[in-house]
C-alpha cells in the first residue's frame, strides 16, 4: 500500500499570468487549476505551457510546474484550435459519407483547402477510384451542418495511448497509407485521440471538447472545400478571405509533381527512402526546380522588359533563384544585370524603429529609396552609375567602384524583400517589368489530417543558416520570428498576389536533409526559455521524417544556400 504524507499530497505551480505561486493538489488537472486560480484572459483560454511545452487542459500535475494559460490569440494557441477544428471536420465527413476521406491539403486565402477522396480498397473498386468525388454546394452544407451538431453536442476529445503495433492496425483499418507515420517515432507506444467512436492522429495537443470551438466557416472552393478559421488577432471574429489564385495554381502544380514522383504525404516518402529511392526523389525535384526556371527565363526573354523583381519572404530562396535565372537569361541571349535592394538600406543609425523601439529592418523606408529610384532611372537612361554596397558589419553603405551601365540586350534583376511594392519605382510601366514572387510552399503533409504550416520549412531553413553562417543561436534565430513575420505580412505578403509568375523553391526531400543539421542546433536551445515552446514544436516535427545522406543534392540546389556546399557565392 502506497503511503503519501500531507507534504506530498500538495505541489507548488507558478503561474505565469497571475505572477504568483500555488499550493494546489498532487495531481490537478490545467482546467481545475484554471478555474482554482479564476484565471481571466480577454478570450476563451483553450491549453497552457507547461514548462514552455505545450499541453491540452487535461493534462495532470504531478510536479511542481511553471504554468501559462492560453488563448486563442496565442500562436501555440491557435494551432490547437485549428487542429481541433480539422478533427470536428473529419468527423463530420465520416458520419456523413463514410466511404470518402478528408484530405487538408494546403493553406489558402487564409483559411485552409480541403479536398475529398473515395476510401475503398484498390482491390475492391480500383475503378471507381480514378477519380475523386464531385463536391457540391449541398454536400458542404451538410458538412457543416454536422460539425455545428458536433461542436453543440460538446463531444469530449480523449487522448489514448496503446502500444504502437496496435495503433498501426487500428489506423489501417480506418485510413489508407497511414501506418509508417507511426513506424518512423520509433515509440513502443503510440498517441492518438478519441472522439466518440471517431480516432484520428494529430501532432499535437487538441481542445478538451468539441465545444471550444465557436468561429469557423465551410465553404465550396474549387474543387474542394475552404475551411475559414478565427483571426490570429481577434479569434471572436473570421479572418478575412483574401483572393490567391496564383497562390493556389502554384500549390496545384506541385501536388501534380508529387504525382509524378508518386509521393502523397511524409509515410510515403519515408517508404521510398527505405527503398533507397531518395537519390531518385533529389534527381526528380531538382530536374523539376530546373525546368521551371528555365521557362520563367523564356517567358522573360519573350516579353523583353526592362526590370525584372524578384521578391520573396525571409529565406525563401530569392538569391539563389536569382543566380539560376541569370544563367538561363544568358541562355536565352539576355543579359542579366542582378542587384539586391539590400545593398540600398539606409545606414544603420537611420534604419526606422517599430512600436518598440527595436530598428525594423523589414520596414519599407529601410532602405533608400530616393537614393534607389535615381540610381535605377539613371540606369534606364543609359548613364553609368557608382553600385554601392551594403557593410552589415558596419551598418554602412560603402562604394567600391562597381560601375554598371546596361547595354542593348540588357535587363536589369532587382532583389529584394519590397522588390514587388508598387512604391519602390512608381514612375516605370508595368508594361516595362515583369514581377516574380519567390516563396517556400511546403509541398508535402504529414498525413491527410496534418498539414505542415508553410512557414516552418523557412524557418528552420534560416535557423541552420543563421548558426552556420551569421553565428547565431536557435535561440536567437526563434526570437527574431515574430518581427520577422509582422514585416512580412505588413510588407510582403499583400504584393504577392501581384506577380507574373510564382515559384516555389522547396524541395520534397528538404525536412529529411534539414533534420541532420537543425537537430543539434535545436537540441542547444535551454529548456527554461520562451523560445523552448518552438524548438520543442520543431524537434517533435522534424521525428517524422527519416533522414537522408545530401551527397546526391547538386551544388546549385536551393537547399545548398542554407545547408553549404554551394557553387554560388553569396
Amino acid at each position: 500500500m502506497l503511503i503519501v504524507n500531507n507534504m506530498e499530497k500538495t505541489i507548488t505551480v507558478y503561474c505565469k499570468n497571475t505572477r504568483t505561486y500555488h499550493e494546489v493538489p498532487r495531481g490537478i488537472s490545467l482546467i481545475e487549476l484554471k478555474d482554482r486560480l479564476g484565471i481571466q484572459m480577454k478570450y476563451p483560454i483553450i491549453a497552457a505551457l507547461v514548462n514552455y511545452k505545450v499541453e491540452n487542459l487535461d493534462f495532470l500535475l504531478y510536479k511542481p510546474k511553471d504554468v501559462e494559460f492560453l488563448d486563442a490569440s496565442t500562436p501555440a494557441g491557435m494551432r490547437a484550435y485549428v487542429r481541433t477544428l480539422g478533427m470536428v471536420l473529419g468527423a463530420a465527413v465520416n458520419e456523413l459519407y463514410p466511404r470518402m476521406d478528408l484530405r487538408v491539403e494546403h493553406p489558402i486565402s487564409k483559411g485552409y483547402y480541403c479536398t475529398l477522396q473515395w476510401h475503398i480498397d484498390k482491390e475492391t473498386n480500383p475503378a471507381e477510384e480514378k477519380e475523386p468525388p464531385v463536391v457540391t454546394r449541398e454536400m458542404v452544407k451538410a458538412i457543416k451542418d454536422r460539425m455545428l451538431q458536433i461542436i453543440a453536442e460538446n463531444r469530449p476529445i480523449i487522448e489514448e495511448e496503446k502500444q504502437t503495433k496496435v495503433v498501426i492496425k487500428m489506423f489501417a483499418e480506418r485510413y489508407n497509407n497511414e501506418s509508417s507515420i507511426f513506424e518512423a517515432l520509433g515509440n513502443p507506444y503510440c498517441r492518438y485521440f478519441r472522439m466518440g467512436d471517431y480516432i484520428d492522429y494529430y501532432t499535437n495537443v487538441l481542445l478538451p471538447t468539441s465545444g471550444y470551438i465557436n468561429v469557423f466557416d465551410l465553404r465550396l472552393f474549387q474543387d474542394g472545400l475552404l475551411l475559414r478559421i478565427p483571426n490570429r488577432n481577434n479569434p471572436t471574429v473570421l479572418e478575412d478571405e483574401v483572393s490567391q489564385d496564383k497562390m493556389f495554381s502554384i500549390f496545384q502544380e506541385y501536388n501534380r509533381w508529387n504525382k509524378l514522383l508518386r509521393i502523397n504525404n511524409v509515410s510515403d516518402f519515408n517508404v521510398a527512402c527505405k527503398q533507397n529511392k531518395s537519390f531518385e526523389l533529389i534527381k526528380l525535384a531538382e530536374a523539376l526546380h530546373e525546368k521551371k526556371i528555365a521557362q520563367i527565363a523564356d517567358a522573360i526573354a519573350a516579353k523583353r522588359p526592362k526590370i525584372v523583381f524578384i521578391s520573396g519572404a525571409s529565406s525563401s530562396g530569392k538569391t539563389t533563384f536569382s543566380k539560376r535565372l541569370q544563367i538561363q537569361l544568358l541562355v536565352d541571349g539576355v543579359r542579366p544585370e542582378v542587384l539586391s535592394m539590400d545593398d540600398y538600406f539606409v545606414n544603420r543609425v537611420d534604419t526606422p524603429k517599430d512600436e518598440n523601439g527595436v530598428w525594423d529592418f523589414e520596414h519599407v523606408e529601410a532602405v533608400d529609396l530616393p537614393f534607389f529610384r535615381q540610381q535605377m532611372h539613371d540606369l534606364l537612361e543609359g548613364k553609368e552609375v557608382d553600385l554601392p554596397t551594403y557593410d552589415f558589419t558596419k551598418g554602412e553603405r560603402v562604394f567600391r567602384g562597381n560601375k554598371l551601365k546596361l547595354q542593348k540586350d540588357s535587363v536589369l534583376v532587382i532583389e529584394g524583400l519590397h522588390a514587388l511594392n508598387p512604391c519602390i519605382l512608381p514612375d516605370v510601366s508595368r508594361d516595362l517589368t515583369f514581377k516574380i514572387y519567390v516563396s517556400a510552399l511546403t509541398t508535402i503533409n504529414i498525413d491527410n489530417h496534418n498539414w505542415i504550416p508553410t512557414t516552418d520549412i523557412r524557418l528552420l531553413r534560416r535557423i541552420v543558416r543563421d548558426y552556420k553562417y551569421r553565428g547565431y543561436s536557435a535561440r536567437e534565430t526563434i526570437a527574431r520570428c515574430p518581427s520577422v513575420v509582422r514585416g512580412e505580412t505588413k510588407w510582403v505578403y499583400p504584393f504577392q498576389e501581384e506577380a507574373d509568375v510564382m515559384f516555389n523553391s522547396a524541395l520534397i526531400f528538404e525536412f529529411a536533409v534539414l533534420k541532420r543539421h537543425a537537430e543539434p542546433i535545436l537540441q542547444e536551445v535551454p529548456k527554461f526559455c520562451e523560445e523552448y515552446t518552438e524548438a520543442h514544436r520543431l524537434l517533435k516535427f522534424l521525428q517524422y521524417f527519416v533522414p537522408i545522406p545530401e551527397r546526391e543534392i547538386p551544388p546549385t540546389s536551393f537547399l545548398r544556400e542554407f545547408v553549404g556546399g554551394s557553387s554560388f557565392r553569396y
